[in-house]
């Protein structure tokens, strides 16, 4: 896998295998608040967006078409005044293969409750790196390197760190947006500024750590040894420990046990009594909002 051997980017090169960039975003325009006769703006933002996530060159590395991160755009546009200003929600899944399986299992499932941004049809959405462009190129470029970061990680240990930092880079150049979600003062603090600082942040290593034995040592397993995999995972929840009792409740913490909860689920119910024991404690204490989902672990 790409993440895994850089090398076969070298070999794709080499043997002229047709390459493709690194993200299939399938991207929805919702305006179902929005009063008006001709909707055709928001057919053309979603067409604007589709096309900028996917056509551009996000990393270095070489990917094949059947190796794009799989992920979804969702926004909801709640007000929109003409010409260009659009304000709403935006929700980002993420989904990753596991090993010779037809199983995508989520990585991200994250809904921005506060999104703002200027848009005027059929202008081009610009984007650098270093720069400040747009409100709106700014959250889809924070969003592209966020994905890659969260896909990375699930792949290497701590492997998503450049991505990490450059969707942090988004964040300071964007410190003049006037939007909310870019800045640490921002309320309520649990936004695009809190997502990238605390995955940057010592204390959150162990949630790194838990992407990665989590997919890569245990879904990744599962298919033939569901045992060794399950236990894996049962690490990776250990793990989070260390951060719940530094910083409980934390915005990431909530975004991990959302995103995951439901598959936890699947997963454990086929656990001995023990491990379900285990894991119920687990789960009672860092993840309480999901407690009803998880006493179907014991068939409740």
């Amino acid at each position: 896998m790409h993440r895994i051997l850089s090398i076969l980017g070298l070999l794709f090169i080499l043997s002229g295998t047709a390459q493709a960039q690194e993200l299939n975003c399938k991207v929805q325009v919702l305006s179902q608040a929005i009063q008006l006769s001709d909707k055709r703006v928001f057919t053309t933002l979603e067409t604007a967006i589709r096309e900028f996530m996917n056509n551009t060159r996000w990393t270095n590395d070489q990917f094949k078409r059947d190796e794009r991160i799989e992920c979804n755009l969702t926004f909801n546009i709640k007000t929109y005044t003409q010409p260009d200003q659009f304000s709403g929600t935006l929700q980002l899944q993420v989904r990753r293969p596991t090993y010779n399986t037809n199983y995508g299992t989520l990585l991200l499932n994250l809904m921005d409750q506060d999104i703002s941004f200027r848009y005027l049809e059929y202008q081009p959405i610009e984007f650098s790196e270093s720069a400040y462009v747009s409100g709106l190129a700014s959250l889809l470029g924070y969003y592209a390197f966020v994905v890659l970061a969260i896909d990375y990680d699930s792949f290497s240990p701590e492997g998503g760190s450049a991505y990490w930092q450059k969707a942090q880079q988004v964040v300071n150049n964007a410190i003049q947006d006037p939007a909310k979600g870019w800045k640490a003062t921002d309320v309520p603090p649990r936004n695009r500024y809190w997502l990238v600082e605390n995955y940057l942040n010592p204390i959150f290593e162990p949630l790194r750590e838990a992407n990665y034995k989590y997919h890569r040592l245990g879904m990744d397993v599962m298919y033939n040894k569901s045992e060794q995999g399950r236990a894996q995972i049962t690490q990776a929840l250990e793990g989070l420990m260390e951060i719940h009792k530094d910083r409980p409740s934390s915005y990431n913490m909530q975004v991990f046990f959302n995103t995951k909860a439901d598959e936890l689920v699947n997963i454990y119910q086929q656990a001995s009594p023990q491990e379900k024991a285990k894991v119920l404690e687990l789960l009672a204490i860092m993840d309480p909002t999901n407690s009803n989902k998880y006493k179907k672990i014991n068939g409740q």
